[in-house]
C-alpha cells in the first residue's frame, strides 16, 4: 500500500513545485539575480509544501508513460512562468519611466547595475526599480501574488492544457499597461524637457556666445531633481495600484 501511495503523493508535490517554483523564479524581490539560488529553492519548496494540501484534489493522476509526465510538468511550468512574468512586467513600468526621466534630465549617461533587470541601466531607472520592489513588500503585495498562484489552480486547472491564446492576449495587455504607466509617470518630465529645451534654444538665439552646455546642464539636472521630489510619491502610488490590479486579474472571482 505504501509503495503505491508514495509515488502518487511525490508526483503531486512535484507538479505543485513546478508551478510555484517557476512563478517564484520571476516575481520581483524573490526572483532577483542577487538572491542566492539555494534560498529561492528552499522558499519554493516551503511554499509548495504549504499549497499542496489545498490543491492536490484537482491534480491529475500519475501518467503511465514518461511522455505524459513530461507534458504535465511542461504545462505546470508554463503556467508558473506566466504568473511570475505578469509581476515582472508590472515592475518593468518603473524601469521604462526611470529611463525616460534620466534622458529628460541629462542623466542618461549615468548608469548603474540594475539587479531587477540583470544589466546596466540608467541610475534613475535602477532607483525606481529597487524602490518599487521595496514598496511591494512593504505593502504586502507579494502575498497577493502568492494568492494568485494558489487561485491559478482554479483558473488554469492542471488537468487541462493552458489557454495559450488567452495567455498571449493577457501578456500583450500587461505590456501595453506597463508602457502606459511608464509614460504617465514620466509625463511631467516630458513636458519639462520640451519646455526647458525650447527656452534654451531661445536663449541661445538671443545670446550665441553663451556656453549653453556648461550653464544649462547643471540647471537641468537640479530642476529635474526638484520635480522628482514632488512627483515621486504620486508615481509610486500609481505603480502600487497598477501592480495590485495586475495581481488581482489573476485571482479567482
Amino acid at each position: 500500500m505504501l509503495q503505491q501511495i508514495l509515488p502518487v503523493e511525490t508526483f503531486a508535490f512535484l507538479l505543485v513545485f513546478c508551478r510555484v517554483g517557476a512563478s517564484l523564479m520571476l516575481v520581483p524581490g524573490i526572483g532577483e539575480v542577487y538572491v542566492a539560488a539555494p534560498i529561492r529553492l528552499v522558499l519554493a519548496l516551503a511554499v509548495s509544501f504549504l499549497i499542496a494540501p489545498f490543491v492536490v484534489a484537482g491534480l491529475p493522476p500519475l501518467p503511465a508513460d514518461g511522455i505524459g509526465v513530461f507534458l504535465l510538468i511542461a504545462n505546470e511550468t508554463l503556467i508558473g512562468l506566466f504568473i511570475g512574468g505578469v509581476a515582472r512586467l508590472a515592475v518593468s513600468a518603473l524601469h521604462a519611466a526611470g529611463t525616460i526621466i534620466a534622458f529628460q534630465s541629462s542623466l542618461g549617461f549615468s548608469t548603474f547595475y540594475d539587479p531587477t533587470q540583470g544589466a546596466q541601466s540608467a541610475l534613475i531607472a535602477t532607483f525606481f526599480s529597487i524602490l518599487g520592489v521595496m514598496l511591494i513588500f512593504a505593502a504586502d503585495l507579494h502575498l497577493l501574488m502568492l494568492r494568485a498562484t494558489v487561485d491559478s489552480y482554479v483558473l488554469f486547472p492542471a488537468r487541462a492544457l493552458p489557454p495559450l491564446g488567452e495567455f498571449a492576449m493577457l501578456a500583450a495587455g500587461f505590456v501595453a499597461g506597463a508602457f502606459k504607466l511608464g509614460i504617465q509617470v514620466a509625463a511631467p518630465f516630458l513636458v519639462y524637457g520640451i519646455v526647458f529645451n525650447i527656452g534654451l534654444g531661445a536663449v541661445n538665439r538671443l545670446m550665441p556666445s553663451m556656453q549653453v552646455l556648461f550653464v544649462a546642464m547643471p540647471l537641468q539636472i537640479l530642476l529635474a531633481f526638484v520635480l522628482l521630489t514632488f512627483s515621486i510619491g504620486a508615481a509610486m502610488i500609481w505603480f502600487l495600484e497598477y501592480y495590485e490590479g495586475a495581481a488581482s486579474a489573476l485571482l479567482a472571482r
